[in-house]
């Protein structure tokens, strides 16, 4: 069932059943009393991530609270999304559109990796989390993906499961096209690692290619922004072997 984009969606981190009553926080209020305005009895759209998407009625029990009445679910929750998403931070910015296009995309986890020429660097983790909600409100996603903490490249690689395979961009590589390498994946758990502006180190390099667990893919002939072969990969991967194919 597709999302309904003429009404307003929030999420609310509170359980929601038919009958349920949601108090919204001092944001909420402010969001929607002072920002759109809506008064006692409006609908709205409203999800936590676990138990779908549901119609709300706007109820004013003081002139400073907002409770959510709960009437009727409108989509069931999907399945949780399983594409990992390891990535360099970006510059402020950048980054808040990496971070919502991979939302978009569908990403399952989102985890920073802290690399040799990474540029960029997550100063508070609740803005990003911040962030990945407000992509999801705004794109009629009903799946919230977690936010790992930073790790650095090695550390992860250290630890990494053998089941889940690394597909990572990589600027160096002497092909153009990523089809023939991605059909060659038979894994279903997946992840995909983008580097930052500065590219990976070749020692970086060469430690994700020795490992029978990742496979490097080209991004064709151009070079492209860090933020921009992010959204490439992701095209590419749920197109030739994730959910969209």
């Amino acid at each position: 069932m597709r999302a309904n984009f003429r009404m307003q969606r929030l999420f609310v981190d509170t359980s929601l059943s038919a009958g349920a009553a949601a108090e919204t926080t001092a944001d909420h209020f402010n969001y929607l009393a002072n920002v759109l305005r809506m008064e006692n009895g409006a609908e709205i759209l409203v999800f936590n991530g676990r138990d779908g998407e549901w119609k709300a009625r706007l109820t004013f029990p003081t002139r400073k609270r907002i409770v959510l009445m709960v009437e009727e679910q409108t989509r069931p929750q999907p399945l949780p999304s399983d594409l990992h998403y390891l990535f360099a931070p970006l510059k402020i910015g950048r980054l808040d559109y990496l971070v919502q296009k991979a939302v978009e995309m569908g990403a399952g986890l989102l985890q920073p990796v802290m690399t040799q020429h990474v540029q960029g660097k997550i100063t508070n983790l609740d803005k990003l989390k911040a962030n990945v909600v407000e992509a999801a409100e705004q794109c009629g996603i009903l799946g919230i993906p977690e936010v790992a903490e930073p790790a650095r490249l090695f550390d992860l690689l250290d630890q990494w499961p053998a089941d889940r395979r690394i597909i990572y961009c990589d600027e160096g590589d002497a092909g153009q096209n990523p089809l023939p390498l991605l059909a060659k994946v038979q894994e279903r758990k997946l992840a995909l690692l983008v580097g930052p502006e500065g590219g990976f180190s070749e020692e970086e390099r060469a430690r994700l290619r020795s490992l029978d667990f990742v496979t490097a893919i080209p991004l064709g002939p151009r070079i492209l922004r860090a933020d921009t072969a992010a959204v490439a990969a992701m095209a590419l991967i749920q197109a030739a072997i994730g959910d969209w194919n």
